[in-house]
């Protein structure tokens, strides 16, 4: 074969010559991995990355507990939509760190399902939830950093909220952004569950119930931040 004989050349290659072909093979291919790692970076260890952890964390679990509870496919290939969005409006605006964007998305989404949840921003104000990417955006505003990555997650999380919860409820409307097959394996999803000998959570495959709709939510009380 073409790749076995391709092969067999360089590995008659002098052994420097090979180190240093091959190295540069494999840092040009690992180059694509920034496509992935740009949303998981947030910056040195300080305020502004703990700040984003706590956002990461409480909206993106409230997500996944609540509008997207027995969705985990949805749930994934929002996160794929939002990322391949943003990847290529990023690329316009020579935006490449795009970690703080995908928050501001997850936030925007949660705030538009529960437009009746009230917020307390850090004990300082109190507003409906639709307002909070806009106070994220103020706040991101007032540290001195840039507010089009801010933006960029607000528009992004507004065109996937209106493709998934109000055009398809438009007459004529349908649902445009459908979860592709190779993300749901049936109707099975992953959960960790504690063994009954109080041991390290094991991964199972369970049968999942059917959550609650895209526009419904399991919340009730007033979130802090």
């Amino acid at each position: 074969m073409a790749w076995q004989g391709l092969m067999a050349e360089f590995l008659q290659v002098p052994a420097v010559t090979r180190a240093y072909t091959a190295a540069c093979v494999l840092t040009t291919a690992a180059v694509v991995w920034r496509l992935v790692t740009n949303f998981l970076f947030f910056g040195p260890l300080g305020f502004s990355f703990f700040f984003n952890m706590l956002f990461v964390f409480r909206y993106c679990r409230m997500l996944e507990e609540g509008s997207f509870r027995g969705r985990t496919a949805d749930f994934v290939f929002m996160f794929l939509f939002g990322g391949v969005l943003m990847t290529l409006l990023g690329l316009l605006g020579s935006l490449f760190f795009l970690g703080q964007a995908l928050t501001v998305m997850l936030v925007y989404v949660w705030s538009r399902r529960n437009p009746q949840v009230r917020v307390n921003f850090f004990g300082l104000l109190t507003f409906q939830a639709p307002f909070l990417p806009w106070a994220l955006m103020g706040f991101s505003l007032l540290l001195g950093n840039s507010i089009l990555v801010d933006l960029l997650g607000i528009a992004v999380g507004h065109i996937y909220y209106f493709l998934e919860d109000i055009f398809p409820n438009q007459p004529g409307g349908k649902r445009l952004l459908l979860t592709p097959s190779f993300l749901q394996p049936g109707d099975l999803c992953p959960i960790f569950q504690l063994s009954s000998q109080g041991t390290w959570p094991r991964l199972h495959e369970v049968r999942c119930r059917r959550g609650p709709g895209p526009g419904s939510s399991a919340l009730s009380a007033t979130p802090k931040l």
